[in-house]
């Protein structure tokens, strides 16, 4: 049975006017929590003639998704996602786990960051007819529940003839879990000290099971954290933003922000939400 979540996620930035369609997230069965983070399924009709382009900071992780019009296994994506919703439509996504990406491929992560494969080309997974399963069920009548329950149904199907996480999934899986969840962590020797690994062996692993370097990790933490403050109510303190996500200060934050997200943090925050 499909499990709603909090619909709270600071990674999506919604588009410049403040609009997000509606998403539909559900927590995985328990048993597929090392492969799978959750699902979403985005619902929208737009009127004629309007153009959204929604913005996502991704996480250090791959994505499956099925959508009206294609069915991906998609990258970790170094910068800003976005995509251009048009009239009406749906996708049905699946955030893996950090673990699960050279698991579906059998190569290193890196081989997909910032790209993308058709499911027919994913060795591990029967994308074709999971696809055709889930556009049968979501065409007719997308943001009815029973049609988005059954499609998280037919992706979790689909999972559970993946093989178990290794010992390495597992460790990098707890690797992003650490820098995500730890806001005092800054250093890439943090990392190193909190895991008993040398830095060359973490850089590795983080290449070959995320597609990204340890240093990407925190930076994007720290932007989602960023995302997320900037998006109060109340009008943000930008120098105090930047020494609370552990900056030296604020034109290295203001930097980095622009930089991944093409606003300036000052920008971002005067956005409607």
């Amino acid at each position: 049975m499909a499990r709603p979540v909090d619909p709270i996620e600071r990674a999506h930035l919604r588009d410049r006017e403040g609009f997000s369609p509606p998403v539909h997230r559900f927590a995985p069965a328990p048993e597929l929590s090392d492969l799978v983070r959750r699902y979403w399924l985005p619902v929208w009709r737009l009127p004629e003639g309007q153009v959204s382009v929604q913005r996502v900071l991704q996480y250090p992780v791959c994505l499956v998704v099925v959508a009206d019009d294609y069915a991906r296994l998609v990258g970790p994506s170094t910068g800003l996602s976005t995509r251009e919703l048009r009239g009406a439509g749906w996708a049905v996504g699946a955030m893996l786990q950090p673990a699960a990406g050279s698991l579906l491929t059998g190569a290193a992560v890196s081989e997909l960051t910032d790209t993308h494969l058709d499911l027919a080309e994913v060795r591990g997974l029967d994308g074709v007819g999971m696809a055709a399963g889930i556009d049968a069920v979501m065409r007719p009548d997308p943001g009815e529940p029973d049609s988005l329950r059954r499609s998280v149904e037919l992706l979790e199907d689909a999972f559970r003839t993946l093989p178990p996480v290794d010992e390495e999934g597992l460790l990098v899986n707890a690797v992003v879990e650490y820098v995500e969840g730890e806001a005092g962590v800054h250093r890439v020797g943090q990392v190193v000290e909190k895991f008993g690994l040398s830095e060359r062996t973490l850089q590795r692993l983080c290449a070959r099971r995320i597609g990204l370097s340890p240093k990407w990790l925190i930076q994007r933490r720290r932007l989602h954290e960023a995302a997320e403050k900037l998006s109060e109510p109340e009008p943000a303190d930008l120098a105090r933003v930047a020494v609370e996500l552990g900056y030296a200060d604020q034109a290295h934050f203001t930097r980095d922000f622009r930089t991944v997200t093409g606003l300036t943090p000052g920008g971002f925050a005067s956005e409607p939400r």
